[in-house]
């Protein structure tokens, strides 16, 4: 397994739409590990594929405390199931060191491959049910700061801009 470099807001390559995947190999497999182990060295819990600049519709996230159930999405999609949101803090590897309030949808239903290109289905709700979401956005060459006022984004553009031109 490798570690991958994770791409930083305001990266333009973040904003780049994700394709599908079209045959889940051991290529396919291969990246998904290096992503799991990307994400637990940089204390994640999802990672999505646009953020390691590899532009497949490709998820992973493990929410235990232990870190011992990873998950792997290949081709996820969502239907929201309702209206109703609700309001949870994000923060994102790629937009290091800063947390907002973002209302997502409360309820959904994920449709997506597993490692293997076994189909499955999840009707997620709370934390995991927000970052599949999150994830997904990533896929869409969305981030979470999209969701902030142009000021809040802007301000965490320039510090990011600054940390990256002076990282002392």
């Amino acid at each position: 397994m490798a570690l991958l470099n994770i791409l930083e807001f305001p990266d333009a390559r973040l904003r780049t739409v994700a394709k599908p995947v079209a045959d889940v190999d051991d290529q396919i497999r291969t990246l998904a590990d290096d992503m799991l182990e990307t994400m637990y060295h940089a204390q994640g819990i999802g990672l999505a594929a646009t953020q390691v600049n590899v532009h497949l519709r490709l998820v992973v996230m493990d929410l235990s405390e232990a870190g011992d159930q990873p998950m792997v999405l290949i081709n996820p999609e969502i239907e929201v199931l309702d209206d109703q949101t609700c309001p949870h803090q994000e923060g994102c590897l790629s937009v290091p060191g800063f947390y907002e309030t973002i209302q997502r949808p409360e309820h959904i239903r994920l449709s997506a491959r597993d490692r293997d290109g076994n189909p499955f289905e999840l009707l997620p709700d709370g934390l995991l049910a927000v970052c599949i979401q999150h994830e997904i956005d990533h896929l869409d060459g969305k981030l979470f700061v999209d969701y902030l006022s142009p000021i809040k984004r802007q301000r965490i553009r320039s510090k990011l801009e600054k940390l990256h031109r002076h990282p002392d």
